[in-house]
């Protein structure tokens, strides 16, 4: 049956009908997808614009918030109470999504000293930063691995892995996790029965030496034929572990670089046999502000997680700046202008930054444009 426009009616028995179909149609969950520009109220795209949760610039103090609550945390749940002690945090923008920018989360964790959680696995892929702490842990599909502050340590999806403190001083670890995005695909399991030799057990047993990632992967530029590659279900990086000296000390020997003054001085975290980013779904940097630096402009459709891991950084996110310290995380979701700057005059920031810019460049989304000294807007390639 064809139908066509009825120009018989009245306008208010046209804006009476209109009401009612607009009713039925959201009471019936579905939405129109028309435009009228003389119809503020049912303006559709605007209001598809407009709609939905959006993640908001937000920073967590680690001095003020997170390191008292995860303190106090360790003393009243016992790993008899649960298998993670973990404080994931949550966009205000985004509740009540666990997630800290649109398709990423940051967690912290406390372990107590000599504290050991059970193995487990799930369809996300993470990644531990230390933060505190000598003798962070965590085993990684037969790899066992103690990290320092600033170290970072892959868990990729369905690879079995323990977390917990081999040292005898509580310490203190960041985790990035692809959770949101994952969910979104509704394909986020878990999976906490490791079995061994046909028993269930809480860790793994070590099948690879403690230094294997930096004795087969840590020089760089060299792919060993003599080693398979592929551990865990592949799809990350085989290298599990990076280590904050070296990132420190290639940021350190290219100090005076200047030609990027949109980031600065950023070093991202890659694959060492296949190239490219240790995910395919997110992507790791260290960047370093050299005394007094601040950097242009950049906006991108990408989110960014920034927590420093030395000084401090003011993060201008459009008309809004923000002074981020020593572990504090800045959320900086994409679409606004963000700008960083190093209040000292004598000391470098480094910044750790995680984001999903590779999720939305695998998909054609993401775009990028910086502000000229001028305050001309251009795009960047």
């Amino acid at each position: 049956m064809t139908s066509v426009a009825d120009n018989s009616l009245s306008n208010d028995a046209r804006e009476h009908e209109l009401k009612q179909m607009y009713e039925a149609i959201h009471a019936k969950n579905m939405f129109p997808f028309w435009a009228k520009r003389s119809d503020v109220e049912h303006d559709e795209i605007k209001q598809l614009m407009a709609s939905g949760p959006k993640a908001l610039p937000f920073l967590w103090s680690f001095k003020n918030d997170l390191e008292p609550i995860l303190q106090q945390s360790a003393k009243l749940v016992t790993t008899e109470d649960s298998d993670r002690r973990s404080l994931i945090l949550t966009n205000p923008g985004l509740k009540p999504r666990r997630a800290t920018v649109t398709n990423l989360y940051t967690a912290y964790r406390l372990n107590d000293p000599n504290e050991l959680m059970p193995a487990h696995r799930h369809t996300a892929s993470a990644i531990r930063l230390g933060l505190t702490g000598q003798q962070n842990f965590t085993g990684v599909e037969g790899e066992d691995i103690v990290f320092r502050p600033g170290d970072m340590v892959l868990t990729p999806r369905d690879t079995w892995h323990n977390h917990g403190n081999v040292g005898d001083q509580p310490a203190i670890n960041l985790s990035v996790l692809d959770y949101p995005l994952v969910e979104s695909f509704n394909s986020l399991s878990f999976d906490h029965d490791y079995v061994e030799d046909g028993s269930l057990k809480k860790k793994q047993s070590a099948r690879f030496s403690p230094d294997y990632s930096a004795r087969v992967y840590g020089t760089g530029g060299f792919t060993p034929r003599f080693v398979d590659h592929f551990r865990g279900v592949g799809g990350s990086a085989p290298m599990f572990v990076y280590r904050y000296d070296a990132v420190r000390e290639l940021l350190e020997r290219n100090r005076e670089w200047d030609d990027n003054h949109h980031e600065g001085l950023k070093v991202e975290y890659t694959d060492p046999v296949h190239g490219g980013p240790v995910y395919k779904t997110m992507t790791f940097f260290m960047q370093m502000l050299r005394p007094g630096e601040t950097t242009l402009p950049l906006k991108q459709t990408a989110s960014q997680l920034i927590t420093p891991m030395e000084g401090s950084a003011n993060v201008k996110i459009d008309d809004e700046t923000f002074n981020c310290h020593l572990h504090d995380t800045l959320a900086a979701p994409g679409g606004h202008w963000v700008q960083f700057s190093n209040p000292s005059s004598t000391e470098p920031a480094i910044l750790f930054i995680a984001s999903d810019e590779n999720a939305l460049q695998a998909f054609g989304l993401l775009q990028r444009f910086g502000k000229t000294a001028g305050g001309d807007v251009f795009r960047l390639v």
